[in-house]
């Protein structure tokens, strides 16, 4: 995997991944930043968030369930030093669909936490308190 970041002037950087697709990351105007894009520890979030997702759909797609929408909902706290690591993040599934089965959906959180969601993981073992939960709406 690859990527490359390049300065845009002030604190503004384009990043493009290996696949080809860009992201604009600013910083706050009290950085020198323009607000013109994402923070990186924003960027590093939605990550996690969009890792997690991945894993919650794909595996209730192979449990056969009825999934027509899927959107995590992350909140994330940082510790009050430099550098402003995260200390712990919180994802919240609201999971959308026909007949969706408590106990499938319920394993499919559980199992992108501990064996599949690669960002998840690797921030815990990093020392981040992960938690997770999830609802159902038909």
């Amino acid at each position: 995997m690859k990527a490359s970041i390049n300065w845009a002037g002030e604190v503004k950087f384009e990043a493009t991944s290996g696949s080809g697709h860009t992201v604009v990351m600013d910083g706050p105007p009290d950085h020198g930043g323009t607000n013109q894009g994402v923070r990186p520890m924003e960027m590093l979030l939605m990550g996690v968030g969009g890792c997690a997702s991945f894993d919650v759909v794909h595996i209730l797609k192979k449990s056969r369930q009825d999934v027509t929408g899927c959107v995590a909902e992350l909140e994330a706290d940082r510790v009050d030093a430099v550098p402003a690591v995260f200390s712990k993040i919180h994802l919240h599934f609201v999971v959308s669909g026909n007949k969706l089965k408590d106990a499938l959906v319920k394993r499919a959180v559980a199992l992108s936490a501990e064996k599949y969601c690669s960002a998840s993981i690797m921030l815990s073992k990093g020392g981040v308190e992960i938690s997770h939960s999830y609802e159902i709406k038909e």
